[in-house]
């Protein structure tokens, strides 16, 4: 069910990504035993994904231009002009002097998103930043294999926000066996599933919402395939994190990014 969507993450846990242990569950979090951390996840190095971003509303972001962020649909509220919105990027200390921080000017929500797929929205910069953007599927070509997830969301289900960015590896989970774990909840069409199936310990959690998922494309080149949507709880057995599927709304963003230029 959906009262444990990655989407209220959001707010519960505004940090790091719980890559290995956590889940991209926009849910509710429960409390958990403690962890030494991160399960499954490490830390990424400088420089290893430039185009992340850490939005101050607790989500995580890709830079889909070098002036528009892309992030998930239930971290804003609408859309419309906007300049409370502070993006970080250009480190994985959020507490380095390097960071660069802008501020929002516009929120685009993906239009008809009501809290049940269509979890994506375009947030544009007060400036572009000198940083690569991250290419986004528009065939379903590359939803299949094994994905990265990273983020500065919680590194257990009830933790809290990391300062260093975190990443870990998730394979596909297919639409048949998600919908097994979350029946009705699951939109198919929209959704795409990643996670350790039988002993869970990789995902992401709160405070990862937003953030991409990604792998390598046929030229060896990163490309986003999902956005951190939801889940049962973080890195629990059985339960995948479930991810907006990029390439079913390629043609809406691109379309979306045009009209708010930049």
């Amino acid at each position: 069910m959906r009262n444990h969507l990655k989407a209220l993450r959001r707010c519960t846990a505004v940090g790091a990504v719980a890559l290995a242990a956590l889940s991209l569950q926009p849910g509710t979090a429960q409390a958990a035993e403690p962890g030494p951390g991160v399960v499954g996840g490490v830390r990424a190095a400088q420089g290893e994904f430039p185009w992340m971003v850490r939005l101050s509303m607790g989500c995580g972001g890709a830079l889909y231009t070098r002036q528009i962020v892309l992030t998930a649909a239930h971290c804003v509220n609408g859309s419309g002009a906007n300049t409370s919105i502070t993006a970080t990027a250009g480190v994985v200390d959020l507490q380095s002097s390097q960071a660069v921080k802008v501020k929002s000017t516009q929120v685009l929500q993906a239009p008809g998103y009501n809290g049940k797929g269509k979890d994506w929205a375009l947030i544009k910069l007060a400036r572009p930043l000198d940083l690569p953007t991250l290419k986004t599927a528009d065939t379903t070509a590359y939803n299949q294999g094994t994905f990265t997830v990273a983020g500065w969301g919680a590194d257990r289900e009830g933790g809290s926000q990391q300062r260093f960015l975190l990443k870990a590896d998730v394979p596909y989970v297919d639409d048949a066996t998600c919908q097994g774990a979350y029946g009705d909840s699951l939109t198919p069409g929209e959704e795409i599933c990643a996670g350790l199936m039988d002993t869970g310990g990789v995902d992401t959690c709160q405070g990862d919402s937003g953030g991409p998922m990604f792998r390598k494309d046929d030229a060896g080149a990163w490309i986003q395939v999902g956005i951190v949507s939801w889940g049962n709880g973080c890195a629990r057995p059985g339960y995948p994190g479930v991810y907006t599927e990029v390439s079913t709304f390629a043609a809406d963003i691109a379309s979306a990014a045009a009209g708010l230029g930049g």
